[in-house]
């Protein structure tokens, strides 16, 4: 692959994975039924309605998963990989583009948490007194794995290892993947 086309492959790559992060965090927001006057929820629904507000009237919620989010996920990862083959000149195998969509969203995820875990460490030294909209919701998204693991993990001396210790299995993961 020539140099302009990595870095048109570069560029398309990025405005993508940007947009499939706003999505993911729509999802996932929306999943952990977060506020919904929050000004960072309101862009990120403002962002991503376009495509997930028709598709919502097709496909239901189950419960607060939106279905139609997690298919437009899947649906853009995907466009995303044939437009990468087309500009790399690879050859299409569809069934290993079926699953390596799934497995890299799968790994944007396990990224996506590993920095909101390390964020939410850094806020908790440093962001006691922080008023940002998004301080709360970086709590409310790393809850659901920090707090499993404290359940099992005590605390030593004051001192929660829970962070460290998701940071170290979403890295196993993150490998164990290999995308």
């Amino acid at each position: 692959m020539g140099q302009t086309n990595q870095a048109f492959a570069f560029l398309i790559e990025t405005i993508f994975q940007l947009y499939l992060a706003a999505l993911m965090l729509r999802v996932l927001l929306e999943a952990l039924r977060a506020d919904y006057y929050n000004p960072v929820c309101q862009a990120l629904m403002k962002v991503t309605d376009p495509l997930v507000r028709p598709l919502a009237k097709v496909l239901p919620r189950v419960g607060s998963v939106s279905l139609a989010g997690i298919a437009w996920l899947y649906i853009l990862e995907l466009v995303l990989l044939v437009i990468l083959a087309a500009i790399g000149g690879w050859a299409i195998d569809w069934t290993v583009l079926l699953l390596l969509a799934v497995l890299r969203l799968l790994r944007m995820l396990l990224v996506l948490y590993l920095v909101l875990i390390i964020v939410n460490v850094i806020l908790s030294w440093v962001g006691q007194g922080f008023r940002h909209p998004i301080v709360p919701l970086i709590y409310q998204l790393t809850e659901p794995v920090l707090a499993p693991i404290r359940r099992v993990l005590p605390a030593l001396g004051g001192f929660d290892l829970s962070p460290l210790v998701a940071i170290i299995a979403i890295q196993f993961l993150i490998i164990l993947l290999g995308v």
